[in-house]
C-alpha cells in the first residue's frame, strides 16, 4: 500500500479505500478531517512506537513509519465518526503505554486495529 494513500482517501479517492472512500459525501466526518491533522496523528503514533519498540538503523525507522501509517489508515477506514477515530487511536496508544510498563505483556500486539 502506498504510504501516501491516506492523503488520497482524505480527498475522496485512492486505492484500498473500499466502501469508506466511495461513501464520502459532504456530511461524512472524513471530509472535515484535514490531511495535516492526520499527519500529526501518524507522527504521534510513530513517536509512541519508537519509544516502545526496539529499532535499529534507518530501515527499522522506515518500518515503524509504515506501521504508523498503516495503523492510522485502518482506524480511519473503520471509524464511524471523528470521535470514534480519535477514541480508537487513543485507546491503542494507551494500551501500548500500559503494556510497555507490564513486562508480562507484549507491546507488539498493541496496534492490532481489528480488536475494537
Amino acid at each position: 500500500m502506498n504510504g501516501n494513500n491516506w492523503r488520497a482517501q482524505a480527498q475522496g479517492g485512492g486505492e484500498g479505500g473500499g466502501a469508506a472512500a466511495g461513501a464520502l459525501s459532504s456530511d461524512d466526518w472524513r471530509t472535515q478531517l484535514f490531511p495535516d491533522s492526520r499527519q500529526k496523528i501518524v507522527n504521534k503514533i510513530f513517536e509512541t512506537l519508537k519509544r516502545h519498540l526496539p529499532v535499529s538503523g534507518q530501515e527499522g525507522v522506515q518500518d515503524l513509519k509504515k506501521i504508523a501509517v498503516s495503523f492510522e489508515e485502518k482506524i480511519y477506514s473503520a471509524a464511524t465518526s471523528q470521535q470514534d477515530y480519535l477514541r480508537k487511536i487513543s485507546l491503542k496508544m494507551l494500551t501500548m503505554e500500559t503494556e510497555s510498563q507490564n513486562p508480562a505483556s507484549s507491546g507488539q500486539n498493541a496496534l492490532s486495529a481489528g480488536e475494537q
